[in-house]
C-alpha cells in the first residue's frame, strides 16, 4: 500500500498543505512535521510551498530565527482560499463517483 499511497499523495499533498495553513500560518517544519505526524512521509512539501507562493495562494513572512536564517511563514491569503474551496468540491465529486463506482453502477 505504500507506493500507492504516495502516488495518490502527489494529487492531494496541495490540497492538504492549504488545509494545514487554512487553519493558522506555519512555516516548512512546521507543516512537515504535522504530516510526519499524521503518518505522511512528504519529501516535497518544500518545492510546493514554493510553488503555492508563486501561485498566489500563500503570503509570506519573514521572521527571524534564533537558529540560523529567517523562516518564511506561510499563511493563506484570499487567492488560496479560493482554491483551497475549489480543492474540496473537487474532492467531494471525485470520492462521491469512486464510492458509486466501488459499490457497483449509479
Amino acid at each position: 500500500m505504500g507506493k500507492q499511497v504516495t502516488e495518490m499523495l502527489k494529487g492531494t499533498l496541495e490540497g492538504i498543505v492549504l488545509t494545514i495553513l487554512s487553519g493558522r500560518p506555519a512555516y516548512g517544519y512546521e507543516v512537515t512535521a504535522w504530516l510526519r505526524d499524521q503518518g505522511i512521509a512528504e519529501g516535497a512539501v518544500y518545492a510546493l510551498l514554493v510553488r503555492i507562493e508563486q501561485r498566489g495562494f500563500v503570503d509570506v513572512e519573514k521572521v527571524p530565527s534564533e537558529k540560523g536564517p529567517p523562516r518564511k511563514v506561510y499563511s493563506l491569503n484570499a487567492q488560496g482560499r479560493e482554491h483551497l474551496t475549489e480543492f474540496w468540491r473537487t474532492w467531494s465529486f471525485l470520492t462521491e463517483r469512486l464510492e458509486q463506482l466501488r459499490d457497483g453502477g449509479e
